[in-house]
Formats: structure tokens, C-alpha cells, sequence
């Protein structure tokens, strides 16, 4: 790779011809303030349950390495957040430092989430969940507003149940005016026959909902509310402490892979529910999970379907099995051990020896509709959207249309990641990204979708006005009318 890259993000985005958005930068909440408000709107529950978040971890983080190791709770980040540059650090704070910051770092305009706020949708109490999540959202939508020419907070939207959700998102987009919505997922239920036998269990007991498919919830009517309001779904659940990445001491360990683990197991779920194929319109982002692990999805979810497709299906059909000619072959390779070992195996029994029958789908990708492999790039691409943080090397896969199946580029978003651990100097972060052009693994086409075309297309797309009155507006709507007439042509 090329050493000769530009370190100034002001000087990299001078020599663009387009603006810089950043889909995923987070600010760090000063709590005392945030609990304060909550406490003034929602009263001490509410703000108390805004604490609990940031409690719990500093629960993990005061326990002994053995009390970990034997209560198996993971080890959780300690020294978290950027220190190196004081000024930093008051800008992931400090929402009008920050909006006076950014030409600084090269970015025109920034979404912003939350980051104790990100945990505010799994108050496990329905009432204080909800509660909360409202208090929070005017908070942001009142801290943020005056700077909306460059930056917008996203609302967090409680989705235990589709009601609260649907209610959340008419009070976050049509009363707070707020236009990002970050949706919980990957929801801990309790597993109903051990709650039925073992009430005292379900604490430590669950399975994690994914929305799309197996849920005891249909989630249909928050989609289609999404598309009504002219949101676009964003997620940015983990799985840090979840299955495989429960370390009690190593936290490196658990990080590694957890946004990305949490982002395919939903990605995949909304795509094999067929929420694409129901919703044609509705865009979907996963969020700092990089997209590695969105083209290694994309390309088996098309593998998978050339050999369980309902036709393939028929090369593994136990019932196509020549009993007759499989006797004859062991009579005659495997002995008479063999021979007497065949008679009395259930592994050749008339369905199968691991299902006494036949599932009532045989087709998974029954609700896509899929009629051919081309089918899946045109439900998958056009409606995912994935946040890759700058640094990631991996970034070049999605714009590989020579590995990707069906040519395809997949969505990048650019995101900064600002206010946490991983950015210990925000003016590095645009150069990281930048990296990818210098070095030859992308071109500026490429760039320029990563971190301009496509935040337009996954906001614009459903709300056109989105970018209205920002920094960026004259070149959003440029893009979005070039699309719009270019889309009228092809139906022509």
C-alpha cells in the first residue's frame, strides 16, 4: 500500500467536488444533564432508568475477574472514551462545539446517535421503556435543533412491541420533527416453556427476537409506518456478552465482530421474512458493523438458494432414493456386516432420519418470492445499507463487482464513529477513509458514494425534503432529481 497520504481532512475535502456526510457519528452524553432534563419531564423513574444503562456496566466493570468468571458476565470496555485531545473530547459532547467543528474535520454534515442512549430501548420495563424513550428523544430534539443546518441527532425507538414502536415514531417524527429513527433489535424474550416450568430461570433463559421472521410480533405495521412518515430503519444493536463473545476478562475478545454478528443476524432476518419484497421502498441501515460480513451474507444467501430452493430440494429428497439399487450396491462393496447394518439403519426411513416429516414450507425463501438467483441482488442491494467505520480496510469489498455475485456494489455509509474509544483524533478520521483512493483499493467514484451519494439515497429516498435547509441541500437534491429522472426513463 502507498505511505504518501494526506493527513488534512480540510485539505482532503477541498480537492472534492462533493459534500462529506457522516451516517453514523456519535455524541457522548454529560449525564447529569440528560438526567436532570429527564427528571424535569418524565420525573425520578425515568431518569433513574436513563442511570441504570451506565450503572450496569459500572457494575461489571467494579466486579473482581473472578467474580466475572463466575457469574460469566463479560468484560466490559473500560477507558472508553478519547482523552489524547481534550478539545475532542468536549466536541463529542458539546453539540455547538461540535457544529463549529466540522468544515474543521472535512465533514459538511453529520447524523448523529446517541451512546448511553443507545440502551435506552431495553429498559425491560414496559412502562419506563417507553416513558424514557420519549423524555430522551425531546431532549435530543431540543439540544440539537439549533444546529440542524449541520447535524441531526437520530430518535431511539423502544420495538418490544410493534405499538410502542408505531407510537414512538408518530411522537419522535411528527411532534420533534426529528427525521432519523434508530430501532431496537435483537429483543431478549423469555423462552415461554421454561417460563411455564421454571419461572426463576427466565432471567438467564432467552432467545433474542430479529423482527423479521419467528417473532411472536407482526412487525408489518411499523414498516408500514416507517414508509408513512418518510424514515428509513436504522440499526445499531451487538452482541458483546451475547453466546461466543462472553469473556469475563478479555474485552478485545468480546468486541471484535459483535456490531457485525448482531447487524447480519437482523439483516438476514428482515430479508428471508421478505420484508423487502412486502416493502419495496423502505430502506434499511446496519451500522458499524462494517460490510465484510454484508457481502459474505449476500453471496450465501445466494448459494444457499441454488441447493434449498424448492426444486433443489429434489436432489436431497429421501423419498428419490433407490432403496433397491443402495442394497445391492452394500451387497455387493460392503459386506455382509454391512449389509445387516443397512436393514436395520433408520437413516434411510422414508422421510428422513432426523425429521419424521417434511416441513410444512420446504422453500425458506418462500416469503422473498424468489424465482431466480438474480432475484436475491434486487432484494438484498438496492435496500441495505451498511455504516463502515473509516479505518476498516474491508470498505474496497462492497465496490468489487468482480467477486460480488450479479456485479453488484453494495451500500456503503460512511461513519466516523467520533466520541468513542476507537477515534482518539477526530481529524484523523476522513484521512483513514480517504486511504482506500490513495492507495488504489477504491476510486473516487466509489468515494464518492461512500461518503455522499449513498447517506443521500438511504435518507432521500424516503423523505426528499430530508436534507432541506443543511449544508448540503443543493447538492442532495441535485442528486436526488438526477435519480428521479433517470428512474422515469427506465419505465418508459
Amino acid at each position: 500500500m502507498s505511505t504518501n497520504h494526506s493527513p488534512n481532512p480540510a485539505a482532503i475535502r477541498a480537492r472534492l467536488n462533493h459534500p462529506v456526510i457522516d451516517a453514523d457519528g456519535h455524541w457522548l452524553e454529560f449525564g447529569p444533564a440528560v438526567a436532570d432534563y429527564l427528571k424535569r419531564v418524565g420525573g425520578d423513574r425515568v431518569a433513574s432508568a436513563f442511570r441504570a444503562f451506565g450503572d450496569r456496566i459500572t457494575h461489571i466493570l467494579t466486579l473482581t475477574p473472578q467474580d466475572r468468571h463466575t457469574r460469566r458476565r463479560a468484560q466490559e470496555a473500560w477507558w472508553a472514551f478519547p482523552t489524547r485531545n481534550t478539545i475532542d473530547r468536549a466536541t463529542s459532547m458539546l453539540p455547538k462545539l461540535l457544529h463549529e467543528r466540522l468544515p474543521e474535520l472535512g465533514i459538511d454534515f453529520a447524523v448523529l446517535y446517541p451512546t448511553a442512549g443507545l440502551g435506552v430501548p431495553f429498559i425491560p420495563n414496559d412502562e419506563l421503556r417507553r416513558a424514557t424513550c420519549h423524555a430522551f428523544n425531546q431532549f435530543m430534539a431540543e439540544n440539537f435543533g439549533a444546529y440542524s443546518d449541520r447535524m441531526t441527532p437520530a430518535a431511539v425507538i423502544p420495538m418490544h412491541t410493534p405499538e410502542e414502536a408505531i407510537e414512538e415514531l408518530e411522537h419522535a417524527v411528527k411532534t420533534l420533527k426529528l427525521k432519523v429513527v434508530l430501532m431496537a433489535s435483537m429483543l431478549r424474550r423469555p423462552i415461554a416453556a421454561l417460563a411455564e416450568k421454571a419461572p426463576e430461570a427466565v432471567r438467564y433463559a432467552n432467545w433474542y427476537d430479529m423482527l423479521g421472521i419467528d417473532s411472536d410480533y407482526n412487525y408489518d405495521p411499523v414498516w408500514e409506518k416507517c414508509v408513512e412518515l418518510g424514515v428509513a430503519p436504522t440499526f445499531h444493536s451487538g452482541s458483546r456478552g451475547v453466546g461466543l463473545r462472553n469473556s469475563p476478562s478479555n474485552f478485545t475478545y468480546n468486541h471484535i465482530g459483535h456490531f457485525a454478528a448482531a447487524s447480519e443476524a437482523v439483516c438476514k432476518a428482515i430479508f428471508l421474512g421478505g420484508v423487502t419484497r412486502r416493502f419495496p421502498t423502505l430502506n434499511f441501515a446496519f451500522l458499524e458493523g462494517g460490510v465484510g460480513w454484508a457481502c459474505g451474507l449476500y453471496s450465501d444467501l445466494i448459494g444457499h438458494w441454488k441447493k434449498r430452493n424448492a426444486r433443489a430440494l429434489e436432489d436431497v429428497d429421501p423419498r428419490k432414493l433407490d432403496r433397491e439399487k443402495l442394497a445391492d450396491l452394500f451387497k455387493r462393496y460392503g459386506g455382509d456386516g454391512a449389509i445387516e447394518m443397512l436393514r436395520q439403519s433408520r437413516e434411510l426411513s422414508d422421510v428422513s432420519w432426523v425429521m419424521a416429516e417434511a416441513p410444512p414450507v420446504l422453500d425458506d425463501y418462500q416469503a422473498c418470492g424468489i424465482e431466480r438467483a438474480a432475484d436475491i441482488r434486487a432484494l438484498f442491494v438496492k435496500n441495505f445499507y451498511f455504516g463502515c467505520e473509516a479505518d476498516d480496510p474491508l470498505n474496497a469489498w462492497a465496490f468489487n463487482d468482480r467477486v460480488n455475485p450479479f456485479g453488484a456494489k453494495l451500500n456503503t455509509l460512511f461513519g466516523s464513529d467520533i466520541g468513542h474509544f476507537d477515534v482518539p483524533d477526530m481529524n484523523e478520521v476522513l484521512p483513514e477513509a480517504y486511504e482506500l483512493v490513495e492507495d488504489g483499493l477504491i476510486t473516487d467514484a466509489d468515494f464518492r458514494d461512500f461518503v455522499f451519494a449513498n447517506p443521500v439515497r438511504f435518507w432521500g429516498d424516503s423523505n426528499p425534503d430530508f436534507f432541506q435547509g443543511t449544508a448540503v441541500e443543493r447538492d442532495a437534491r441535485a442528486l436526488l432529481s438526477a435519480a428521479a429522472r433517470q428512474a422515469a426513463a427506465g419505465t418508459k
